[in-house]
């Protein structure tokens, strides 16, 4: 088998709630299902991800808290999930203590992206998705330092933009100290109600704020979606004919192709 160029997305937002770890779960899902080999790095203190992903706290026997405070290899604590063709680098609570834990240590910002070293030499996965925490942390500050390209879920809210600016100037400090290579992948609209006008708006205000840096692929309100993390499902493995299932399998779609429009582009300039 042919070793595959690993893309790194960090999948960020600091505000809670917006659909980040169930855009980490079912985009993943859906990369998978289409071929792709993915890694999902559940980098939140409340493993969300990891339990939405079927593997129970008993089955975590290692987790990125022991490959960000003991350099444990990745592929030593890399489980499998529910979903054949994704793999999980599993949380745990103590992540939360990190931050003190690591204190003034050496590269303390790049623990994560030395950790993946080894995974891109190895060749095996095509895509790592890193569900960060809802908070501007280091946790975050690893996921990003580690990542090639950061993609943001957006909850179709009053207060929408606001947080954007906020998380816009984080990337944009962390590419001018940590990482040069780092860029915005794209803005997920989450949770749109088309009978919605505040949604329809907040869609609106966005696309002509960022352009075309918004996925024309919205991912709807849909209890099929919320309901399946319950049953440690990804909702395409719960109900693959909800709407949210189908636009999940259309975000995935169009990343590949604005990733596959990427490397064309990079190419024709190199």
């Amino acid at each position: 088998m042919p070793r595959k160029t690993l893309k790194i997305l960090a999948i960020s937002n600091q505000k809670g709630g917006v659909g980040k770890t169930t855009t980490a779960i079912n985009l993943g899902t859906a990369l998978a299902a289409v071929g792709e080999t993915v890694l999902l790095i559940d980098s939140d203190p409340q493993g969300n991800a990891s339990t939405g992903l079927g593997v129970p706290a008993s089955a975590r026997k290692l987790t990125a808290y022991d490959v960000l405070m003991e350099e444990t290899p990745i592929a030593s604590a890399i489980v499998e999930t529910v979903v054949p063709g994704l793999d999980l680098l599993p949380s745990e609570p103590d992540l939360s203590g990190v931050e003190l834990e690591l204190g003034a240590k050496p590269r303390r910002a790049y623990r994560l992206r030395d950790a993946f070293t080894a995974v891109r030499a190895e060749g095996r996965y095509s895509y790592a998705l890193i569900d960060c925490p809802p908070s501007l942390n280091l946790l975050t500050l690893n996921a990003m330092a580690a990542a090639d390209s950061v993609l943001v879920p957006l909850q179709c809210e009053f207060f929408a933009l606001e947080g954007l600016s906020q998380l816009m100037h984080t990337i944009d400090l962390v590419k001018s100290a940590h990482n040069t290579r780092l860029t915005i992948q794209g803005i997920v609209l989450t949770m749109y109600d088309r009978r919605n006008t505040l949604s329809k708006q907040v869609a609106r205000d966005v696309r002509e704020y960022l352009g075309d840096k918004v996925y024309e692929t919205m991912i709807p309100r849909n209890v099929r979606v919320s309901e399946a993390p319950g049953f440690g499902k990804p909702v395409l493995l719960y109900d693959l004919e909800c709407t949210g299932s189908q636009a999940y399998i259309e975000l995935a779609r169009e990343l590949l192709s604005r990733e596959r429009g990427r490397a064309k582009a990079e190419g024709a300039n190199g």
